[in-house]
């Protein structure tokens, strides 16, 4: 005795599998998006960090302070952190920034820039 085979079963237990499929494969789809489209942030948020940076560093070797916290504060990323360090004539500055809001507390973007203190004009070092 043959045993009988059902082809109405068969397609009946596929039924939906398209569907899963297609649902976790869109899933996958748009996880992989909002990682690119991360990675496009945070690459992003560097270039200004490194661009506020630069800035910072140049306006400070000009001695001027005030502009170069002003060019850093509108280069830099929303809430942004400078540091400036010195040492003698070499200047150190350092933005840092926590991207998405801070909601990844551990991750942190920096842009450094290097630079040297411009020499003063005679006429400000010499009074006479």
């Amino acid at each position: 005795m043959v045993p009988r085979h059902d082809h109405r079963s068969d397609q009946e237990s596929d039924a939906g599998a398209i569907t899963v499929e297609a649902a976790i494969g869109l899933g996958v789809l748009m996880a992989a998006l909002a990682l690119a489209v991360g990675g496009v942030f945070a690459v992003t948020a560097h270039l200004r960090c490194v661009d506020a940076a630069r800035e910072a560093a140049r306006l400070l070797a000009r001695d001027d302070p005030a502009l170069a916290r002003e060019a850093a504060e509108r280069i830099a990323p929303t809430g942004a952190s400078l540091r400036v360090t010195t040492d003698g004539d070499k200047i150190s500055v350092e933005v840092a920034v926590a991207p998405v809001g801070g909601l990844l507390s551990d991750l942190v973007i920096t842009g450094e820039a290097f630079a040297i203190a411009e020499p003063k004009a005679a006429d400000e070092t010499d009074p006479g």
